[in-house]
Formats: C-alpha cells, sequence, structure tokens
C-alpha cells in the first residue's frame, strides 16, 4: 500500500469489482479505447491487476481517495505486454472516475506509484504511452516528472502514439 497526502494506493479486494465495471462503462473514461468495456472485458483488467502484485511485487492499483475511501480509478506499473513498439520493459498507466478529474489526484498517484517502483522495486526506467491527441494524459505525464522520448513515438492501430520516460532521480 501507498499512501499519499489524498490518496491511498492499494492492492484489488473483490469489492472493487463492482466499480471498476461502472468506471469501464463511461463513454467519457473509455474515449481513448475507442468503446466502452464490457462486463467481461473488465473482469479481465480486474483479474490482471488484483493478480500482479502477488507475481511482480508492482501493480496498477486501486486508488481510494483518503477523505472518505471513495475508488477513484487506478495507476500503477505493469510489464509491457506482447508484441509493443517499445519492446520490453515497464509503463505506468491510470484511469479514473469523471469526478475525480481535474483535482491533480492522477499526477499525485503517478508520482507515488513511479516513486514506488524506482526504490522499492529497483526499476530502472518505466514508460508511459498514450494517443498523440489524449492531451490529458501528456499533461498527467509532464506533472509526473516525465520526459518525452519522441524518438519512441510509433503509429499503430491507425493512431499516432507518443512516448514519455521516467528514470530514478
Amino acid at each position: 500500500m501507498i499512501e499519499t497526502e489524498r490518496l491511498v494506493l492499494r492492492p484489488w479486494r473483490e469489492a472493487d469489482r463492482a466499480a471498476m465495471r461502472r468506471m469501464c462503462t463511461d463513454p467519457e473514461v473509455m474515449w481513448d479505447y475507442g468503446h466502452v468495456f464490457t462486463d467481461a472485458e473488465s473482469d479481465l483488467r480486474f483479474a490482471r491487476y488484483g493478480g500482479a502484485y502477488d507475481r511482480l511485487g508492482y501493480c496498477r492499483w486501486v486508488m481510494e481517495r483518503r477523505s472518505d475511501g471513495l475508488f477513484i480509478g487506478y495507476c500503477g506499473i505493469l510489464p509491457i505486454f506482447g508484441e509493443h513498439p517499445l519492446g520490453d520493459g515497464v509503463e505506468i498507466g491510470w484511469r479514473m472516475i469523471r469526478a475525480a478529474w481535474g483535482a491533480g489526484y492522477a499526477c499525485e498517484a503517478a508520482r507515488a506509484a513511479l516513486r514506488d517502483g524506482f526504490e522499492r522495486c529497483g526499476l530502472t526506467q518505466v514508460w508511459s504511452y498514450t494517443a498523440a491527441d489524449n492531451a490529458r494524459s501528456q499533461a498527467v505525464m509532464q506533472r509526473s516528472g516525465m520526459t518525452r522520448a519522441a524518438a519512441k513515438d510509433y503509429d499503430a492501430n491507425g493512431k499516432s502514439w507518443v512516448v514519455y520516460v521516467a528514470s530514478p532521480a
């Protein structure tokens, strides 16, 4: 578990499944995927994120607001899966309910997850990537201390993707 001034980042519990499903059925939250998730798609993510900590020692953590325990989304690091243009590595990602947008929670959580990855897990590099038109995620990357790695930008699935990187301070 990781605690910040306003957040608790913690492993997943079965009770989080319904909140994850609700978040993943919001078209505004899921716009970058081009579709909302079915319950089955959401459950696959839930299982992957939920099992990662036990296997790897790091994960996409549940983000809870400290003031009231509200599930506001997830943030954390995972290995890059499959044949990805960045190759093998670790990436950070996040997703939040709309009610939590604009409050700086994603940056706060990303900074904490990166620090944990570098200090506790001994990672030496963490990537993040998003569609070139996703200005909100790029702003989170920048405000979280990540650096643009334009030489790693790529095109896939009919989109242009921009890449950022973080390394230990």
